[in-house]
């Protein structure tokens, strides 16, 4: 087996824990973190952060959280979600997140599993669907929710022998204690939590800013999180931020993002390939009007030349023209100072990262899992890759089995499943390689090039093996195409099914002087036209037994309420093709 390994890894004391570098900073009252208070931008301090997260943490304490239990947090991502990660940590206890999109069965199984003793949940709603799981989680006890002060309420209960009772635990707390179990997002099955240390986290979070130093160096640098702080790769940024002093402001909404964006300023955001798909989407739609929307497709369709090519007089009178037209209104519809996406979670389409290239942002492609406290490789922002995930963090190795399967071995592999040692044996070898059932190619360079899934092949019944997740990404470069999901297990021929983007939808049939209904427009002979042009582009970088046969387009998107999306918005693919059982017979009929 090949193996690569990254630089020399960055020191890791082994007293350090999460909360180290709060208490460090504590007595400081510059700016911590930024958020909304009454539609308005507010700054919390250190000081103010680390008086609150220790008053919440001794009313852990007063509400009989012991070390050791588990703590579940529901909510957005929002300040408070901070707060509480910390301040249960700080107790000794264990933070347990559930995204807030997930439906009371989710919720009871991760209750279940973990053994959960306390909630605290964003919303009514949310503390209603924990509270219907009670008959299944006989260890959970108070339900407190935010939104009504439950923080408040919190912080109120820790009396002075509560607070002392944090300092004991802060002092006795070093990296070996578990901080986190977080549960996968269960694509192929239920969701297995994940059990991660302190070490497990501080170490990875401080590889990963070693690795992206440039954006985490500079005293101006800063990032708005929006993604879902109970997903990993959110949280593991929010920790490398609060190591590092990096501002970090916490956006309202998806709905209210772009505002959000434009008025705090980032440096840099991480998001998921679908968020700068919309952003390119949308810069794609405000160029309404003949002249505007022909300006506009001059741009993206110059990126690729701008990027790729020799920058001879043509193709730089091209740039700068695209820049003056089109690439400077989006970088001011970002704030004016981004430089940088961190992409993860999904492969990205080539002609997105070079538009946004073009435009002056590095799109950086990085690439991990629960398992691994998140990022194991990254591009890095001095040489990226683009098409890659780059090489490993340092400290962290990586190697491909004798099936092209991605292995990596470090400090930042988790412990192992909560309550299920069979199915920690089947990933974790006891010579502490992980198994990461991905698919990849490892270049001369040491930088990794994702292929597939294993658990996604596709076997059609001429036993051709077929990796979705390509073709897929091809597709989803069509602005009509929201989420392409390719089908043929056991199947005479490879199919697809495909959602389509509502707004660009509406937008499309706009642009053509299309008279009719919203839900006739999938029947469409234009939309259908646009689609199997997409099919047509796609079936073009694969062989002829793993190109697309036949079609169906879906009436609705696919949904995370419906279970039929991670909250990082890959398929579940058993889900997809229950829901649309009678599309998937109509295909093979």
């Amino acid at each position: 087996m090949r193996t690569v390994e990254g630089p020399e890894p960055v020191h890791v004391d082994e007293g350090e824990h999460l909360t180290s570098e709060l208490w460090e900073r504590a007595d400081d009252d510059a700016t911590a973190v930024h958020h909304h208070v009454d539609g308005e931008w507010a700054t919390v301090s250190w000081r103010q952060l680390a008086e609150r997260v220790r008053a919440v943490a001794g009313g852990l304490v007063a509400a009989g959280t012991a070390p050791g239990d588990r703590v579940v947090v529901m909510s957005s991502t929002r300040l408070e979600w901070t707060i509480a990660d910390l301040a249960i940590v700080a107790a000794g206890a264990i933070t347990v997140p559930i995204y807030e999109t997930d439906a009371s069965d989710q919720c009871a199984w991760v209750c279940s599993n973990a053994g959960v003793r306390l909630a605290l949940a964003e919303t009514t709603e949310h503390a209603e669907r924990i509270e219907q799981v009670r008959d299944e989680a006989p260890d959970l006890g108070e339900v407190l929710v935010i939104e009504e002060g439950g923080l408040d309420e919190l912080a109120r209960r820790a009396g002075d022998d509560e607070l002392e009772e944090v300092d004991r635990r802060l002092h006795q707390l070093d990296g070996d204690a578990v901080a986190s179990i977080v549960y996968t997002s269960g694509t192929t099955g239920r969701p297995k939590g994940c059990v991660l240390t302190h070490r497990n986290l501080v170490w990875s979070t401080r590889q990963a800013t070693s690795a992206l130093e440039p954006l985490f160096e500079d005293e101006d640098s800063s990032t708005l999180l929006f993604l879902p702080l109970a997903h990993i790769f959110t949280r593991v940024v929010q920790y490398g931020c609060l190591q590092r002093g990096v501002a970090l402001g916490y956006a309202r909404s998806m709905e209210d993002l772009s505002e959000d964006v434009e008025t705090f300023r980032p440096t840099f955001l991480l998001g998921v390939p679908r968020v700068f798909e919309k952003i390119h989407n949308n810069a794609r739609r405000q160029a309404s009007g003949g002249v505007q929307r022909r300006v506009f497709e001059f741009a993206d369709d110059a990126a690729d030349e701008v990027v790729d090519e020799d920058t001879g007089l043509v193709t730089k009178a091209k740039a700068k023209a695209a820049d003056t037209l089109v690439y400077e209104k989006v970088r001011e519809s970002l704030g004016g100072r981004l430089h940088t996406f961190i992409s993860g979670g999904a492969p990205l389409s080539g002609h997105l990262a070079r538009f946004f290239e073009a435009a002056g942002i590095t799109i950086l492609q990085g690439y991990g899992l629960t398992e691994t406290s998140s990022v194991i490789t990254v591009d890095r922002p001095t040489a990226p890759r683009r098409g890659t995930v780059g090489p490993p963090l340092p400290g962290i190795e990586i190697g491909l089995a004798d099936d092209d399967e991605v292995l990596t071995r470090g400090e930042h592999v988790f412990q192992g499943y909560h309550r299920n040692q069979e199915a920690t044996d089947e990933v974790l070898g006891s010579d502490g390689w992980y198994h990461t059932e991905d698919l990849g190619e490892i270049d001369e360079d040491g930088v990794l090039t994702l292929v597939g899934r294993k658990k996604d092949l596709i076997v059609t019944a001429g036993g051709k093996n077929v990796a979705p997740e390509p073709i897929e990404e091809a597709m989803k470069g069509n602005r009509l195409i929201s989420q392409p999901v390719l089908i043929g297990d056991d199947r005479p021929f490879v199919a697809a099914l495909i959602a389509l983007d509502e707004e660009e939808l509406a937008s499309f049939a706009e642009e053509r002087g299309i008279d009719a209904p919203a839900d006739e427009l999938p029947d469409h002979e234009d939309v259908r036209a646009e689609v199997e042009r997409a099919i047509e582009d796609a079936n073009e970088t694969v062989s002829r037994a793993e190109s697309i046969r036949e079609f169906r387009i879906l009436r609705r998107e696919l949904s995370q309420e419906q279970g039929e999306l991670t909250p990082t918005m890959k398929p579940k693919r058993e889900v997809i093709t229950e829901h649309f059982v009678d599309e998937v017979e109509d295909i093979y009929s």
